[in-house]
């Protein structure tokens, strides 16, 4: 049912029809993702299987491998699995989209980017500074976060067992960790844009009102703790998750929020129109999925700009500013 469809129900009507249009969208993009990931996962593994002439499981071998190397030092491979390689991901991501952003000339990402004329080139002093507000919340914050995780982990199960979780489980969990994310992360989000907090925490991250990758973990000490880590946190520790699992979850996020804050439309990537449009307008889009937000009416102001119809992945090479572009007013 679409906008014009609804116009003439009662607001609390029209509310339940969105709120269940977001959470049918929702089932869709996760049901079709998981499926395109076990299509992938299966053939990927087949193919690899015959390539290197594995017996029985490939991921299943490789992680046996890796245990052995470390010399079942459980530790050490928790915080491979949690911290390093996590890490490594989020900052090879960045560092493709630094160069792109110090470049400045127009190049191929330039007519991706999605607030046309911003960063363009990025100030070389406010990145810099942004990269080490980063690196200190990740050494300092970050890194003790996910270290104090694992005696609790142990205690609750065994995250470096010698037996990997089944494919179904990591899915389903990947689920539930996404789903509490979102829920977390809303609501904290929220919180720190209430006027009494929002000028001594929240403010340091929307300073950039056209973001880049790299202002994802730009934020103030007490945001990156609640808002940032605890979300992803959650979801692993209730479930008492092995670690090459909490290690996919972690990669996953980082590139995601990453994604969401690149300043780039850019295809076949999730589209960042949403979070972008945060950015921009301060009080719109506050969660991931948009679900909570449609729930809420936070979305109301974003639904109704060319951002909205540009907020879909993009299949082409066309930029969506061009084959959706802003209305102009048609002169007198």
């Amino acid at each position: 049912m679409g906008e014009s469809e609804t116009h003439g129900l009662p607001e609390r009507r029209r509310q339940d029809v969105h709120v269940w249009d977001s959470v049918k969208k929702t089932a869709f993009v996760l049901g079709t993702g998981l499926l395109t990931f076990v299509a992938f996962r299966n053939t990927l593994t087949w193919h690899l299987q015959r390539f290197w002439g594995a017996s029985g499981d490939f991921w299943q071998s490789q992680w046996e491998r890796l245990y052995s190397y470390y010399n079942g030092n459980e530790l050490a491979l928790f915080c491979l699995g949690s911290m390093v390689i996590p890490s490594l991901s989020f900052w090879m991501y960045n560092a493709v989209l630094m160069a792109i952003d110090l470049a400045g000339k127009p190049n191929f990402f330039t007519r991706y980017r999605i607030q046309l004329g911003k960063n363009d080139p990025v100030d070389p002093a406010r990145l810099k500074h942004a990269v080490i507000t980063v690196l200190c919340n990740q050494i300092f914050i970050s890194f003790p976060m996910v270290l104090l995780m694992y005696p609790f982990m142990k205690w609750w199960g065994n995250p470096c067992g010698m037996e990997l979780p089944t494919f179904h489980w990591v899915l389903l969990e990947l689920s539930v960790f996404t789903l509490i994310e979102e829920t977390l992360f809303y609501y904290s989000h929220r919180l720190f844009h209430h006027p009494s907090i929002y000028k001594h925490i929240h403010k340091q991250h929307h300073e950039w009102t056209a973001p880049v990758g790299v202002v994802s973990l730009y934020a103030h000490p007490l945001e990156h703790i609640f808002s940032n880590m605890l979300p992803s946190m959650v979801g692993p520790m209730l479930m008492g998750s092995h670690v090459t699992t909490i290690m996919l979850w972690f990669s996953l996020a980082l590139v995601v929020t990453t994604i969401s804050h690149c300043g780039y439309h850019l295809p076949f990537l999730p589209s960042p129109e949403f979070h972008d449009f945060h950015h921009l307008k301060f009080n719109q889009c506050y969660g991931v999925l948009g679900v909570l937000d449609r729930l809420h009416g936070t979305d109301l102001i974003f639904k109704q700009t060319k951002a909205y119809e540009r907020h879909i992945l993009l299949l082409g090479f066309t930029p969506l500013n061009q084959s959706i572009p802003e209305t102009t007013k048609k002169s007198m």
